[in-house]
């Protein structure tokens, strides 16, 4: 069974900082793609960062150089350190792990999701 369980979200003030970790467990984590998302009532759910298998990172153009997304392959974790946080990074955000087979072939998983609200 697959379970992607986040946690570390909570209430911040404008400007603070929270760190998200999504622990893995019924997969081959290290030939995962990791990714985190969020969501807010009436949108669609965005992509906020990646890292492939590899390494590899991505980000979305509205938290670059405040997020940080990492991996540690030998805990099957996934972390995102946020800083400089915004009242529009308030969301649910979910972890996300997904795995190319073959064109049409993929696997994806995702976290029941944690809640990041940024206010004063």
């Amino acid at each position: 069974q697959v379970q992607l369980v986040e946690s570390g979200g909570g209430l911040v003030q404008p400007g603070g900082s929270l760190r998200l970790s999504c622990a893995a467990s019924g997969i081959s984590f290290s030939a995962y793609a990791m990714g985190w998302y969020r969501q807010v009532p009436g949108k669609q759910r965005e992509l906020v960062a990646a890292i492939t298998s590899g390494g590899s990172t991505d980000y979305a153009d509205s938290v670059k150089g405040r997020f940080t997304i990492s991996r540690d392959n030998a805990k099957n974790t996934v972390q995102l350190q946020m800083n400089s946080l915004k009242p529009e990074d308030t969301a649910v955000y979910y972890c996300n792990a997904k795995r190319v087979y073959a064109i049409n072939r993929e696997n994806i998983y995702w976290g029941q999701g944690t809640q990041v609200t940024v206010s004063s």
